[in-house]
């Protein structure tokens, strides 16, 4: 259910930024087909990231996780030189490496590396935790990435790795008053932010004009949210229909960004709309789900705090489309046009996917009935124990462990006779032995004493 989540989302975002970005396309002088090209390709290229995490054992990423973290550290200081970040004169934030053809921005991979690298450092015995102060290093780590996301000018990335950072403690087991008290430092400093005025200040204005239905300025600071809610009005419960959207042609900005989601309102409808809602929820909860069925501590972390992580991006955007929350500028995680978005995020959906896969029930499956179908055609391996605690597992061990003969005139046990065996046994076949092992010794005993006992015809 989650690759089926993913898919009908990452095809459904291809759909969309085409619909929606044509116009702009022919405006900077390109194809029609440019932006949707590119995203397009970025989506491939996410696709082959997330099948590379799939193939990747869960204890190698656990291992891999205090390296991932380092690069990301590295990446979020290097944004900040000049030089090297762009995007301050485009869209107010320093948050972009580009490297040739590509744009990476680093908080995105910031986000997923907190989350593995988190699941790695908290993965552990509470006593463990205690004893190192886990979570104090973990905090600090997190307000150390935070700032130089500030530092870049993305209060709503800034925002989204909190988020994360929240998570992944809340599911590590730390207290509620812990989580309380930094949602509280966060609140008081979007508090700062909004009093000392700017544009930050104004969005607040316009999220209480939409949160009563009342816009003051739909020419100027009110733009942008009124004509997304004229967008999904026009679209009703059915849609104008795939391609048809007015709001695309120069009245709504960001369209294929930020504001995709009034466009998917406006060409699907309400049940459009509803269906991506419905499918962002069917992640959380198989995540979740995946998360309490894991044995092993890091996957469990892993797996809730990437989907948690996902899923409360997403109802970020859809919430101030529709008005229930200040604009952010946060994107819709699978839909909206972005690189660097796409490709992390697919990669981050398949080490989800590696954590479903190697639930112990899973493991089991497979090994009774062999891989599924989808499995097969991605060509992944069947998991094992010791993909997940890095150890030769149970099997193994005993069959390396000496066979012990049975004792003569005692019947073999079924213990012994399941570590004779390897840790597995046919009864039927070991008590038909045994009898004829009986039936042998009976016959030697009423011979007569030198005589051989006599041999049985086969008929």
């Amino acid at each position: 259910m989650i690759m089926l989540a993913v898919g009908f989302l990452t095809v459904l975002g291809v759909t969309m930024v085409f619909s929606s970005s044509m116009t702009w396309s022919v405006i900077d002088g390109n194809s029609v087909w440019a932006t949707a090209t590119r995203q397009a390709t970025m989506v491939v290229a996410g696709i082959v990231a997330m099948w590379m995490a799939m193939r990747i054992r869960p204890v190698t990423v656990r291992r891999f996780a205090p390296w991932i973290m380092l690069l990301a550290v590295l990446l979020l200081i290097a944004v900040l030189i000049p030089g090297i970040g762009t995007g301050r004169a485009e869209v107010g934030s320093q948050s972009w490496i580009v490297v040739g053809p590509i744009r990476l921005q680093p908080s995105e991979f910031a986000k997923v590396a907190i989350a593995i690298w988190g699941a790695a450092f908290l993965g552990v015995s509470d006593e463990l935790i205690a004893a190192n102060k886990r979570f104090g290093v973990f905090t600090f780590v997190s307000a150390l990435m935070t700032l130089l996301i500030i530092a870049e000018g993305d209060i709503g990335m800034a925002l989204t790795f909190l988020g994360t950072v929240g998570f992944v403690l809340l599911f590590a087991g730390v207290s509620i008053q812990y989580v309380v008290g930094a949602a509280a430092l966060v609140i008081v400093g979007l508090v700062g932010l909004v009093m000392r005025g700017g544009f930050r200040s104004q969005r607040f204005v316009v999220y209480f004009d939409a949160l009563f239905g009342r816009f003051e300025d739909t020419r100027a600071t009110s733009f942008q949210s009124y004509q997304g809610f004229l967008s999904l009005a026009d679209g009703s419960a059915t849609g104008v229909g795939v391609g048809q959207s007015r709001a695309k042609w120069f009245y709504l900005p960001e369209a294929k960004n930020d504001f995709i989601f009034a466009i998917i309102g406006e060409e699907l409808g309400l049940w459009g709309g509803a269906m991506v809602i419905l499918a962002f929820l069917c992640l959380a909860y198989f995540g979740m789900k995946v998360a309490m069925k894991s044995q092993n501590k890091f996957m469990s972390l892993l797996a809730a705090s990437i989907s948690a992580g996902v899923v409360a991006q997403a109802f970020i955007n859809i919430g101030y489309v529709i008005g229930l929350l200040p604009v952010t500028g946060i994107q819709l995680p699978m839909l909206s046009a972005g690189g660097t978005s796409a490709i992390i995020t697919l990669a981050s959906m398949g080490l989800l996917a590696s954590c479903a896969r190697h639930e112990p029930e899973a493991i089991s499956a497979m090994q009774n009935y062999g891989r599924p179908l989808l499995d097969r055609l991605l060509f992944l391996k069947e998991p094992d124990l010791a993909a997940v605690e890095g150890t030769t597992g149970v099997r193994s061990k005993a069959k390396s462990a000496p066979r012990r003969e049975p004792v003569v005139g005692r019947p073999t046990t079924r213990n012994e006779a399941r570590n004779s065996t390897g840790g597995s046994v046919d009864h039927r076949s070991e008590k038909r032995r045994q009898d004829r092992r009986q039936q042998a010794r009976t016959r030697q005993y009423q011979s007569p004493r030198g005589a051989r006992p006599e041999r049985r015809r086969s008929s």
